[in-house]
């Protein structure tokens, strides 16, 4: 399907508990444009909403501090059904701590939208929810070379491996195995082929730079493409591993678009 070119085509369930700030939300909505709304003030209110219609178009929007439950929580709960891990998740945060916006970052949101956020702000994320429902075509590489590329994705969080492995089987791409740190990925390098790398930056045992300069160093497949997709907002730690050798970095959370194109720009270079 192509990508909508209108946000009237989105369905939103908007899961904010503070009447205020839901109608604050809901009028900027509808001044974009979108015309089916939802909310619901809490968490399980959310998951019954969804349990109930979960259709072509839709997208949450949650607030992170949510009566019940947090909204990294909501999104976690979402990932781990499959009838909603695939729904385009927005969450509103006004964290300003470190160690909580690396869960938000890793939590399989497609997008933050950090308060106080503009009716701008809130149109890009809803284009990108609506890029990822519906992914444009892909012109650079046909079907057939799609098919046949082999691509290993390496992250500690299950949800991000999912989400990517989502976009890699829209635009055709079926031959992917996933590690779950450094060390498997280099257990996987030794015994496969792969055409393309997909690493995360922090996880345990051997992180994404580590792993960068084991294949660029010792691995028989040193020319490998590799794109990293990480939170790591350390500017010394990227240029490193901008010296080890990654082909492109990627932040998290990552618009569906952005993906795409770093992809089609590694596999065709």
């Amino acid at each position: 399907m192509a990508l909508s070119s209108s946000l009237a085509d989105l369905s939103v369930l908007l899961v904010e508990p503070s009447p205020m700030q839901s109608g604050l939300v809901r009028r900027m909505l509808e001044q974009l444009g979108v015309v089916r709304i939802a909310v619901a003030d809490s968490g399980q209110a959310a998951l019954a909403a969804l349990a109930e219609d979960a259709g072509d178009g839709m997208v949450v929007i949650s607030s992170l501090y949510l009566p019940d439950m947090a909204g990294t929580d909501l999104v976690a709960a979402m990932r781990a059904d499959e009838r909603l891990e695939a729904l385009p998740f927005i969450l509103i945060s006004s964290e300003t701590q470190p160690q909580r916006l690396e869960a938000v970052r890793q939590s399989g949101a497609c997008s933050i939208l950090a308060k106080p956020f503009s009716a701008k702000q809130l149109e890009r994320a809803l284009f990108a929810a609506a890029d990822y429902l519906y992914p444009p075509p892909v012109d650079e590489l046909d079907a057939a070379d799609m098919e046949e590329l082999r691509v290993l994705i390496v992250d500690d969080s299950i949800a991000s491996r999912r989400h990517l492995c989502r976009l890699l089987a829209e635009l055709g791409i079926a031959r992917i195995t996933e590690a779950a740190n450094g060390r498997e990925a280099v257990a996987a390098l030794a015994d496969a082929m792969f055409d393309l790398v997909v690493t995360d930056y922090t996880m345990p045992e051997m992180d994404g730079r580590e792993l960068i300069e084991y294949i660029r160093t010792h691995s028989w497949q040193a020319e490998v493409p590799v794109l990293m997709v990480t939170s790591e907002q350390n500017m010394g730690r990227l240029a490193a591993v901008e010296r080890a050798g990654v082909s492109a970095i990627c932040d998290k959370p990552f618009e569906a678009g952005s993906i795409r194109r770093l992809l089609i720009e590694a596999l065709t270079r």
